[in-house]
């Protein structure tokens, strides 16, 4: 006979592998494939679900967050006929779990072979110095062709990065020597440049010097013209009045008698400076005409001509 205790456990053995068979406990952002009898019949979500032992079974696991998938590494031919080797990381996401379990074998293998065939697609389009500039355009064409394919997959791509672009070591040293040589280039133009606008500079600096200093002795002229015109004016002016004043005076009572006596002092002042004026002592062949030479003076400014000479006589007799 079989022991009651063996029978136990093995009843408690069968229970516990119903119970585990019948509940089921789908974790979040999870989503499993239910298959019953063969044949698909839900998408458990997340949460305590139970099901019918060997009836229904868990065909597929998906998960729906966002998964990095790296892509290996290959050579690709650029337009110029250069090798690259290129890798990269591809983002996606399931958004259809039974597309994604029975839309193809296996999604992430597709997705990994149409990434490859498309990057060197895409590629083979451009010569090597675009590879390095279109990075993002790379990235998107790779990222809408997957996408457009990937619908019938239940997978959406979400971006797709190249990691690497390495050419081969000739070119690559290669195009060093082409970019130190562009870099000298570069530091030529710009010493060039660096002289021609100093000599610009220069040239302006000196023009803008010579136009200010014409200006400046221009104002320097004009200034001097104002100030000898109006010193001409002053003068004239005082001149004006002075002779205002004589006329006045002349015409004023025993105006004439002064400037008669004022002419003949200057007269003989300025005869007597003349006789000063060297070593030889100049005296007047005839002093008796002294007085004549005295009324000729005074001729000049009396009205009235030869009699007030005459008059101008009778009153430097005295001199005599």
């Amino acid at each position: 006979m079989i022991d009651s205790g063996v029978i136990a456990i093995v009843l408690f053995i069968v229970v516990v592998g119903l119970v585990v068979q019948t509940v089921k406990i789908v974790p979040q952002q999870h989503a499993w494939i239910l298959e019953r009898l063969g044949r698909f019949h839900g998408v458990l979500a997340p949460g305590l679900t139970i099901v019918f032992p060997f009836v229904d079974r868990i065909a597929y696991k998906h998960i729906l967050k966002e998964v990095p998938l790296e892509v290996p590494s290959q050579i690709c031919i650029t337009r110029d006929n250069t090798q690259l080797q290129v890798d990269g990381v591809l983002y996606f996401q399931v958004t259809d779990p039974m597309k994604a379990s029975y839309g193809t074998s296996n999604y992430l293998m597709a997705i990994t072979q149409l990434a490859q065939t498309t990057l060197r697609s895409v590629i083979g389009k451009l010569e090597l110095d675009k590879t390095f500039e279109e990075r993002d355009v790379i990235n998107h064409s790779i990222v809408t062709a997957l996408d457009e394919a990937a619908q019938n997959w239940g997978v959406k791509v979400l971006r797709y990065e190249i990691k690497d672009l390495t050419p081969p070591k000739e070119i690559l040293h290669a195009m060093q020597s082409q970019i130190t040589a562009e870099r000298e280039k570069r530091a030529l133009i710009a010493a060039s440049e660096g002289r021609r606008q100093e000599q610009i500079n220069l040239a302006a600096g000196a023009r803008e010097a010579a136009i200010q200093k014409s200006e400046g002795e221009r104002q320097a002229a004009i200034n001097k013209a104002q100030g000898e015109a109006s010193a001409i004016l002053a003068v004239a002016e005082a001149n004006s009045l002075a002779i205002q004043k004589i006329a006045q005076a002349i015409q004023s009572t025993g105006g004439m008698e002064a400037v008669n006596l004022k002419v003949a002092e200057q007269y003989v002042t300025a005869f007597g400076n003349l006789a000063k004026s060297g070593n030889t002592l100049i005296v007047p062949a005839n002093l008796s005409e002294m007085s004549s030479m005295i009324a000729s003076a005074l001729a000049i400014v009396r009205p009235g001509g030869g009699a007030g000479a005459a008059a101008a006589a009778e009153q430097v007799k005295p001199l005599r």
